[in-house]
């Protein structure tokens, strides 16, 4: 059984609750969206069809607990959530990043999933599957990328609608898409509401170069 991958790469976690720690980034080949900031377009079609155990066994070199999927989109192939458990047979830490249009439920519950609902400033609104906001674990987290205020009501929208229908502990996270919109006026308009959710900024495009690969 094998998977394309793009890279696999050791760095920082730079979003969601686990930013800051060292982790072993797995992006896999591929996605199903064009969102309009995307910032791994090179993941559309580069990669590598690589065997599981060998996924694995890269992972396992690095010495790191904790393991991100990421893409491009990674429930586009079949065989991730058998790498999925693959990797939580051996006792790492996984989280998966996603786009919210796959059924998260094809993935075992013992994985954080970080789910991205696409604001309309990504130009991919229209592919949230939302009633995925009904199927989230107690461990698993929400991210709204707001590039403009239009971005923020739609965010607040979803929310207000589909809150009560996931865990109180689930953190939200949003985040200014990169360069385009100020961070300091998302932190105002959050405190305007108020709104229980994170301001998030993307650490590792703030420590490195934002358009440098494997980071």
């Amino acid at each position: 059984m094998s998977l394309k991958i793009n890279e696999i790469f050791y760095s920082l976690q730079g979003e969601s609750s686990y930013a800051g720690r060292p982790c072993v980034f797995i992006r896999l080949t591929g996605c199903n969206l064009r969102c309009s900031y995307c910032d791994t377009r090179y993941a559309y079609e580069e990669g590598t069809d690589l065997e599981l155990d060998g996924i694995v066994d890269q992972v396992s070199s690095y010495r790191c607990p904790l393991v991100e999927i990421t893409g491009g989109e990674p429930l586009i192939q079949a065989e991730t959530p058998a790498l999925i458990r693959r990797l939580l047979e051996k006792n790492f830490k996984v989280l998966l990043e996603t786009n919210g249009s796959f059924n998260i439920q094809r993935v075992d519950d013992r994985c954080l999933k970080v789910v991205d609902i696409k604001c309309p400033s990504s130009g991919m609104e229209a592919q949230n599957d939302l009633e995925n906001l009904k199927k989230l674990g107690s461990d698993d987290e929400l991210k709204f990328v707001i590039g403009n205020r239009m971005d923020f009501e739609y965010a607040k929208g979803v929310l207000d609608e589909y809150r009560k229908f996931f865990p109180a502990m689930n953190p939200v996270h949003f985040s200014p898409v990169f360069g385009v919109l100020e961070p300091k006026l998302l932190a105002q308009w959050i405190l305007e509401k108020p709104l229980e959710v994170r301001l998030q900024l993307p650490l590792h495009k703030i420590l490195w170069d934002p358009n440098q690969r494997g980071v």
